[in-house]
């Protein structure tokens, strides 16, 4: 595998929260190398993605979480927490990011 490739699979995890930080049905935002990030858990399963809109730059992580819909506050913008993509245009996505749990807290790669 060349170096190019390597780099592509590693991923740097960074602890961001307690799993009870965070309960079902909320998000919030947490940080990851400087770069805001969106934290939800959606029926004990967490989720990350950009916490800044497509639209206007909201941000997304403070927005209303319903079932794995989430609305930004700034002008309603709904995305799908699980893939980042807009409801309305699904090929407007928002960054994701992987999540793994180790024991009671939450880390999100980048």
């Amino acid at each position: 595998m060349g170096a190019a490739r390597l780099a592509d699979v590693m991923v740097a995890f960074v602890r961001v929260a307690k799993t009870t930080d965070v309960p079902p049905g909320c998000g919030r935002v947490v940080v990851v190398h400087g770069y805001p990030v969106a934290l939800f858990n959606v029926d004990g399963r967490f989720y990350a993605l950009s916490n800044v809109c497509l639209h206007r730059g909201g941000p997304v992580g403070e927005g209303e979480l319903d079932g794995s819909v989430v609305t930004c506050p700034v002008h309603g913008w709904e995305y799908d927490v699980r893939t980042g993509a807009n409801t309305i245009n699904p090929a407007a996505r928002l960054r994701t990011f992987e999540v793994r749990i180790e024991g009671d807290d939450v880390l999100v790669g980048s």
